[in-house]
């Protein structure tokens, strides 16, 4: 290559290497940057001097954990695009590959940072390919897996390298964002990266018995830990809905989740007394739902919580062989008087009027059951909105979805709760063919994008994460907000200024102890852990969904009353912005 420049007479760069580590451990960096500028244009062939540069550079830091090289590298980068003419096509071939090689040998000991420059620089993707995959073998030889995976993923080689041995011992040292980024794009890769930490979660899986396979590694206790099927769970349930994969092809981490949900909803109706009887034999009858294995095992948890002669009328419901009913039941199970367990919904039985001493103890809505419309047409929807959208309207809302029990990914939404002063909307956003529509999807975009009506919620972000869930069109064109307002931020602004909560209980958290402070009641939670997938919805479900949104029309007027006590703006700016994440 022709110098830089007509000076360019063979500077030497092993002396402009040692200009810079002077400069470097003198921590006069701003004149070893100028140094290196002009070093650069004076070398005769500056791609190859910022090879002798690199490989003779300490690898000590400085700053922000950078090295030398590092220093070197991204300084020589930046003066490539102020000198065009220095590409590495201006070489013979020969000469040319030998750079490229000299460049590969630097990956051992490159930091992460400047890999993808360094590979850049050396116009990597136009080497040979046999030449690549044995600097790949080399680089996992020397255990330094991550180079060999930003290696491989620059010459798109995924599809051609053992996923395994690529990927396992990066998953061992904790590298599971780098995995993913390896497996993004490629099918066939993402589905054996899912199934392969799904079969880890194996009850009989060690990790020693993967670790024999890579001798060389080591492992501290912390790195360890991190191989838990608890934690691997979350995992392949996370990557089965980033890379939309079958749940089907990943049976242990699913029946994991259910055992898990099963034993929650054990404490929480046995033990913590929290849930009905009608949310937990919901709960259970999905989760078990048509598996015979997961009935056994209702069957077999029952045994611990509940006496012999109910737990006999769930194997008896579910028919479980007699061998996997538990010895203490069995007897149950021939007496003549067992009945069989009647799980009929009683959404038709509910009174909506509640008993004076309920009615005393929680906040009641307002209206009469008349004024609380569930929708599940155009038609109805047609209707909400004309009520909804009047110019300078307020307008609660909340939504209710089934709960994750530990899922690490956000639901979908069944109802969406949409209150005024005289009556609340309730949105079906299970029913086939309405959740879906156009105009529905249009009618939620254009609530939430009016200006002119102010929307009221108690941790809206939470519902606008389940929103992106429900309609992922949000996530290609973001919804738009607009007149917004969190009163969950109010209530913290509350709780910073010491309000008090003298007399109140202390087991009330999140909107119902807002609802506390302001109106003087809590709100019944006996339905927070609805099944709120089930149809028809009974009388308390409704009730419960209706009380959620307009209980935030009651807070805000009293907060209105006297906003500066209360911490909201005198004028009420509601939130802006958009969500898109």
């Amino acid at each position: 290559m022709n110098a830089a420049t007509p000076e360019a007479a063979g500077v030497d760069p092993a002396v402009l290497r040692a200009q810079l580590i002077d400069l470097w451990s003198s921590n006069q960096l701003e004149k070893m940057y100028l140094v290196a500028n002009q070093g650069f244009s004076e070398v005769a062939e500056p791609l190859e001097a910022l090879l002798l540069i690199l490989e003779g550079c300490p690898r000590n830091k400085r700053g922000k954990g950078q090295t030398l090289g590092h220093c070197v590298l991204m300084k020589f980068h930046r003066w490539m695009q102020d000198h065009p003419q220095v590409t590495l096509g201006s070489l013979v071939e020969k000469q040319a590959v030998a750079l490229q090689i000299r460049a590969l040998n630097l990956l051992p000991d490159a930091p992460p940072t400047f890999i993808d420059t360094l590979l850049d620089i050396y116009q990597v993707q136009s080497l040979d390919v046999t030449i690549v995959h044995q600097h790949i073998a080399r680089l996992q030889a020397l255990n330094c897996y991550s180079e060999a995976a930003q290696l491989g993923m620059k010459m798109n080689l995924q599809n051609e390298l053992d996923m395994d041995k690529m990927c396992i011992p990066l998953i061992l040292l904790d590298r599971l964002p780098l995995v993913e980024t390896f497996v993004t794009g490629h099918h066939q890769l993402e589905r054996r990266l899912v199934t392969l930490l799904d079969s880890w979660c194996h009850p009989r899986f060690t990790v020693e018995t993967i670790c024999r396979l890579f001798p060389d590694l080591s492992l501290t206790k912390f790195l360890i830990d991190k191989i838990k099927p608890k934690i691997l769970t979350k995992h392949v349930y996370r990557l089965m809905e980033k890379f939309n994969i079958d749940p089907a092809l990943c049976p242990i981490s699913v029946q994991r989740r259910k055992m898990g949900t099963l034993h929650f909803l054990m404490t929480k109706r046995f033990v913590e007394k929290s849930m009905t009887e009608e949310n937990w034999n919901d709960h259970v009858q999905f989760i078990v739902a048509d598996d015979p294995d997961m009935q056994a095992h209702l069957v077999e948890m029952l045994a611990k919580y509940c006496d012999p002669k109910y737990t006999a009328q769930w194997s008896l419901r579910y028919s479980v062989p007699i061998d996997r009913v538990p010895f203490v039941v069995r007897k149950h199970l021939l007496s003549p008087d067992l009945q069989h367990l009647s799980l009929s919904h009683s959404a038709q039985n509910e009174e909506w009027i509640l008993p004076r001493s309920v009615c005393e103890t929680f906040y009641q809505l307002p209206l009469t059951r008349d004024k609380v419309l569930f929708l599940n047409t155009l038609e109805g929807l047609q209707k909400c909105q004309e009520t909804l959208l009047k110019e300078g309207g307020v307008v609660g809302v909340d939504m209710e979805w089934r709960g994750g029990f530990g899922s690490v990914v956000p639901q979908r939404v069944a109802l969406i709760q949409l209150a005024v002063s005289d009556r609340v909307f309730l949105l079906d956003l299970c029913a086939e063919g309405f959740w879906q529509h156009q105009e529905t999807v249009g009618f939620i975009r254009t609530l939430f994008s009016e200006g002119k009506v102010l929307k009221l919620g108690y941790g809206i972000a939470g519902d606008m994460k389940c929103l992106l869930a429900t309609w992922p069109q949000f996530l290609q064109e973001p919804l738009k907000t607009e007149a917004v307002l969190d009163l969950a931020s109010i209530h913290q602004k509350m709780q910073n200024s010491g309000f008090s909560k003298a007399g109140k209980d202390p087991t009330e958290k999140g909107l119902s102890l807002l609802v506390q402070l302001v109106l003087g009641k809590p709100l019944d939670k006996t339905e927070q852990l609805s099944f709120w997938e089930r149809r028809p919805l009974r009388t308390s479900q409704i009730r419960y969904a209706a009380v959620d949104a307009f209980c935030l029309l009651d807070v805000y007027s009293a907060l209105s009353r006297n906003p500066v006590n209360y911490g909201l703006p005198a004028n009420s700016i509601p939130m802006r912005g958009s969500v898109s994440s």
